[in-house]
């Protein structure tokens, strides 16, 4: 679960995000949208503990951070952190490891998992998406799309309970985003929560359960995807919708 309330956070002087709240229940997948520039990445990067803030309160998984102690380097950040697995839209993968290596790495050395148990569970995972075949090759031997599959499931290793995604479909054909589609709704089917920020309203709708509009470093509004779709209540909104890929 999510709870954000009274968000705030400014940096060099910008206000990036400006008393955001908002509520999630586990098993559901929440879609994020709105123009480039406008916090979208800044929510993800304050949701995992990344980026301090300067007024509000996150809560993820029963764990809340406290504007004061989102800068800080104490246990309480540390234990924020392990909440969640987060997908940045540059992959980070390590390149001297192999798929299986970036895989595994986080779920051997952090979590204590017996490596080859973490291995059978990084294969199982590799099946889903369709590139277990390429187990033992490196990023740079990778295309961009299997990359980004490759860093969907190093997060999805962990287990957390929440999973943030910034524009996970944007290297993927209509094939390789529905496995990835298929993916995320079993990992919120068995309680996990998901957000998942993407330009991509046509693979929102098909995914989340319920869309976020962001303007102006705010949240403008949020409801059911099919009711902010259809009705949305803002102008900023309707303008937005109005120049996507459903229309």
């Amino acid at each position: 679960m999510i709870t954000i309330k009274g968000l705030t956070t400014t940096v060099q002087g910008t206000k990036l995000l400006n008393n955001v709240n908002l509520e999630l229940k586990p098993g559901r997948i929440l879609g994020i949208i709105g123009p480039s520039g406008n916090g979208k990445t800044t929510l993800l990067m304050c949701l995992c503990g990344l980026l301090p803030f300067e007024n509000g309160t996150i809560t993820v998984g029963g764990k809340t951070l406290r504007a004061e102690e989102s800068g800080s380097r104490s246990e309480t950040i540390w234990e924020f952190r392990k909440k969640s697995g987060i997908v940045f839209q540059h992959l980070h993968l390590f390149p001297h490891l192999t798929v299986l290596g970036n895989i595994i790495e986080a779920p051997v050395h952090v979590n204590r998992t017996p490596k080859a148990e973490a291995e059978r569970q990084a294969i199982d995972l590799l099946a889903k998406l369709g590139i277990e075949q390429h187990r033992n090759k490196y990023p740079e031997e990778l295309s961009g799309g299997e990359q980004q599959r490759v860093a969907i499931l190093r997060a999805l290793s962990m287990n957390p309970e929440v999973l943030l995604l910034d524009e996970p479909t944007s290297a993927l054909d209509p094939i390789r985003s529905g496995d990835v589609r298929k993916l995320l709704q079993e990992f919120a089917a068995s309680g996990h929560t998901v957000v998942i920020v993407s330009h991509s309203v046509r693979f929102l709708k098909g995914i989340a359960d319920e869309l976020a509009f962001m303007g102006k470093s705010e949240m403008i509004e949020m409801n059911s995807t099919q009711e902010l779709l259809e009705n949305p209540r803002d102008e900023r909104t309707r303008e937005f919708l109005s120049y996507s890929e459903l229309n």
